[in-house]
Order: C-alpha cells, then sequence, then structure tokens
C-alpha cells in the first residue's frame, strides 16, 4: 500500500463523478501507482484498478500501428461493458485519469469533464516515472 498517498486531489476527482451515471475516478502514473481516488471507491480497491489501468493503457498505446503508424500518440481509451464504460486518458506525462460509469452515462459529458479536469490541474497531474524502474513510456527521457 502507498502510506505515503494521502489523497490530496481526491476532491477533485470527486467534481468529475458529480454527474448522473458516474461512479468512480481515479488518477494513476504510467507504472500503476495510485495518485488519487474519488470518494466512490475505497483505497484498497483503487489501487487495484490502478495497477489493472495501467495495463489497458500500455496494451493500448502498443496497437497503435493497428490505427495507422507507431508514432501515432495515444490518447484515450473506452472499455465497454454491460453494466458501463471505463474512460481512460492521458492526464500529463505518465499520468492517467480514469472513469467509469453506468451504461446510461451521457458518454461526451464524462469525456468533456474529465478534459476539463486535467486542463485545470495541469502540473498536479504530472508523475514523473519512478526512477528504481526500467519502465519507459510517454513522457519518460529514454
Amino acid at each position: 500500500m502507498n502510506d505515503h498517498m494521502n489523497n490530496e486531489l481526491g476532491w477533485m476527482l470527486d467534481e468529475v463523478v458529480k454527474m448522473p451515471e458516474a461512479r468512480h475516478a481515479i488518477l494513476l502514473s504510467a507504472d500503476g501507482m495510485l495518485r488519487a481516488h474519488s470518494e466512490g471507491i475505497d483505497r484498497d480497491d483503487a489501487e487495484r484498478q490502478a495497477a489493472a489501468l495501467s495495463g489497458l493503457q500500455s496494451i493500448s498505446r502498443s496497437t497503435s500501428e493497428f490505427c495507422e503508424r507507431q508514432e501515432t500518440p495515444w490518447r484515450q481509451t473506452l472499455v465497454e461493458f454491460v453494466g458501463g464504460y471505463i474512460f481512460l486518458i492521458a492526464a500529463g506525462p505518465g499520468a492517467y485519469l480514469a472513469v467509469s460509469a453506468s451504461e446510461n452515462v451521457d458518454m461526451e459529458a464524462v469525456t468533456y469533464r474529465m478534459q476539463k479536469l486535467v486542463d485545470r490541474l495541469g502540473k498536479e497531474l504530472t508523475t514523473p516515472p519512478r526512477q528504481d524502474t526500467a519502465w519507459q513510456g510517454i513522457g519518460s527521457r529514454a
């Protein structure tokens, strides 16, 4: 568990989920570390989801050549389930914002709120890669 994380940005994530049918929001680093979570999800679940969503982003990014060219930068992944959606977007170098919502959510409104939050937080959402890992991703200096 991340004892250093005190969820200082959690209140800002709560703003994203204050819309009908939105459920949870988490902020994670590229290496899967939880940075913040909305009020509706407990820390253990948020940490587990952060690790999984980091892998999802990595897999999504690795398929860019299927879209066009390998240099095509990843921006967003949307996963649809019978009961809802997961939205995952870039939130700065080495940081990602994820929101879960029911199947009845206004998808455009969720994406808009997520982008507004990323714009508003600016450098607060930028998470530099950890120094003790060999992982190289968006925003890293390899």
